[in-house]
C-alpha cells in the first residue's frame, strides 16, 4: 500500500549544530562519508497539501509507505518549469549520513534544474544509508530494507503526477549513494542513464539491462579506492553497521559496463587533472569514466565540508578541477532512454 503526504519549503535547511554531529560520530566510523557533510537537522513532517500536480514551484517534501514503513523525498521544480511539455527527472542519493535536505543545498541540482528546466527528486534513505548489498550499508543492509522499491515508487509517483519524460528519468549520487545508482541500474529498466560520484558496485549484478553510464571518481580516495578493493572505512559487512566495500578496479567495473553496452573501445582525452574515457554504444548510449587525479572521496565541484568538520571527521578537501554536476547533466542530457 502507498501513501503520500508533502509540505513545502522554499529554503535550504541549516547547518546542523556540532552537539548532534557529535552525536552521530560512531556512526562515521562504520560508514562511508558524504562530501560536503555537516547539515544533519531533519525536515518536520510532511502534511498533505493536495494533488503533486497543481504543486507551486519550489522544494516540498513527501512521503510514501513501503513495505509498511514511511519513506521520505523532497522534490524541487522550478519556476519556469514547463508544465505542459514532458521534462526530464533526475533522482539524486545523497551518500551516507547524508539527507534529502543536505543533497539538495551541497551538490548544486536546483540551480541546474532552474537553468535547465527538470525536476529532482531527493530521497532519504533510512538511517542516512542505502542498502546496496546484503553487506553494505549500514542498518538499511542489516534489515534488509528494498531500497530500490522504494526509489522505484518515488519515479512512478512522481511521472504520474507531473508531465515527466519517462524516456529521460536518470539517476546520480555520491559513494553510498552512487552504489544505490548502480543497484537500480542493474536491478530496473526505469533509468536512462546513471551518474555516479565517489561510488562502486557491489552485489549481484548478472543481467542488467543495456543502460548509459558516466562515473565519476578522485584516484586519491581512499573510502571507494579507485584501484578497487577494501576502503579505509570497510569493516567487512559486520556488526550493527554493516560496511563491507570491496568493488572492483573502476576501470574495470566500467569495463563490465561497456561490455553490456556492446560499446566500442573507448577514447581518453585529458585536461590538467582531469581525463575522460568515453565509448560510444549502440543505441545512442555511452558509457564515460572521468578522473580527478587529486580528488579524494568527495563531489568534485562542490564547497565540501567546512573546516572544523575536515578536521574532526578526516574529510577530503573540495576538489575545484572539475564540476560534477555540469558534467553529469551534460551527458544525461544527450543519452535518453532508447528501445524497451
Amino acid at each position: 500500500m502507498m501513501q503520500i503526504s508533502r509540505s513545502w519549503s522554499r529554503r535550504p535547511a541549516r547547518y546542523g549544530r556540532w552537539r548532534h554531529l557529535l552525536a552521530v560520530l560512531p556512526l562515521v566510523g562504520a560508514l562511508t562519508l558524504l562530501a560536503g557533510c555537516g547539515m544533519f537537522r531533519d525536515d518536520p513532517k510532511p502534511h498533505d497539501v493536495g494533488p503533486v500536480s497543481t504543486m507551486p514551484s519550489g522544494t516540498s517534501t513527501h512521503t510514501l509507505v513501503i513495505d509498511g514503513q514511511e519513506r521520505g523525498f523532497r522534490l524541487y521544480l522550478p519556476a519556469n518549469l514547463a508544465r505542459s511539455t514532458a521534462v526530464p527527472l533526475v533522482v539524486m542519493l545523497h551518500g551516507a549520513l547524508g539527507t534529502g535536505s543536505q543533497a539538495e543545498t551541497a551538490y548544486g541540482w536546483n540551480a541546474m534544474a532552474d537553468r535547465e528546466g527538470f525536476v529532482v527528486a531527493y530521497p532519504d534513505g533510512l538511517s542516512r544509508s542505502w542498502a546496496v548489498s546484503p553487506d553494505c550499508c549500514g542498518p538499511p543492509a542489516r534489515d534488509g530494507v528494498d531500497d530500490v522499491a522504494f526509489i522505484q515508487q518515488l519515479v512512478s509517483t512522481v511521472a504520474d503526477q507531473l508531465p515527466v519524460d519517462r524516456a529521460r528519468v536518470y539517476a546520480t549520487g555520491i559513494s553510498n549513494g552512487g552504489m544505490l545508482a548502480y543497484r537500480l541500474a542493474c536491478d530496473t529498466k526505469l533509468f536512462a542513464a546513471i551518474g555516479p560520484v565517489a561510488a562502486t558496485q557491489l552485489g549481484p549484478c548478472s543481467s542488467p539491462a543495456p543502460t548509459s553510464v558516466i562515473h565519476i571518481h578522485g584516484k586519491a580516495d581512499q573510502t571507494v579506492p579507485f584501484d578497487g578493493g577494501p576502503g579505509k572505512r570497510d569493516n567487512d559487512g559486520t556488526g550493527r553497521n554493516p560496511v563491507k566495500i570491496d568493488g572492483p578496479p573502476i576501470p574495470d567495473l566500467l569495463g563490465q559496463w561497456r561490455k553490456t553496452d556492446g560499446c566500442d573501445a573507448p577514447v581518453t582525452t585529458a585536461s590538467g587533472l582531469v581525463s575522460t574515457s568515453t565509448a560510444t554504444c549502440p543505441g545512442g548510449r555511452a558509457v564515460e569514466l572521468v578522473t580527478v587525479d587529486d580528488a579524494g572521496h568527495q563531489w568534485p565541484g562542490a564547497a565540501g565540508p567546512r573546516p572544523e568538520a575536515q578536521r574532526l571527521l578526516g574529510l577530503d578537501p573540495p576538489a575545484t578541477a572539475l564540476d560534477a554536476t555540469e558534467t553529469i547533466w551534460r551527458f544525461f542530457d544527450t543519452h535518453a532512454r532508447t528501445g524497451g
